[in-house]
């Protein structure tokens, strides 16, 4: 199981760490967004990268480090579980937040699987 568990922690890890380049690259804010960087809109996305940055590390933490998994589950779930909660009380706008939101939501699946070896699981 503990292999099933480290695959599902670089996959977490993964669907956040393309967003999260957007901090230390701000023109990517463009490329994934479509919005420029410089804006009051831009520097909120820049800023938000920097959230993910703090779950990309929190799930490169897990994976190496089963003591760090609760609360790292628990900061993968809020991050993927609200963006998803937002966008469909948003009316789950077409365009680039659709993607954001499949992704998410394909990755709710490793997600529930450390999950359930964080919180549940005997081993």
């Amino acid at each position: 199981m503990e292999i099933v568990v480290k695959i599902c922690w670089s996959l977490i890890g993964a669907i956040h760490f393309m967003p999260s380049l957007a901090l230390f690259f701000p023109k990517m804010v463009e490329r994934l967004y479509l919005v420029a960087p410089e804006g009051e809109i831009g520097v909120l996305l820049v800023h938000r990268a920097a959230l993910f940055v703090t779950v990309f590390a929190a799930s490169i933490y897990a994976l190496f480090d089963p003591s760090v998994r609760k609360l790292a589950a628990v900061v993968a779930a809020i991050s993927m579980l609200s963006f998803l909660f937002v966008y469909f009380r948003a009316g789950m706008p077409v365009g680039g937040l659709r993607t954001i939101a499949v992704v998410d939501l394909v990755g709710i699946i490793p997600l529930a699987v450390v999950a359930y070896s964080a919180f549940l699981s005997r081993a």
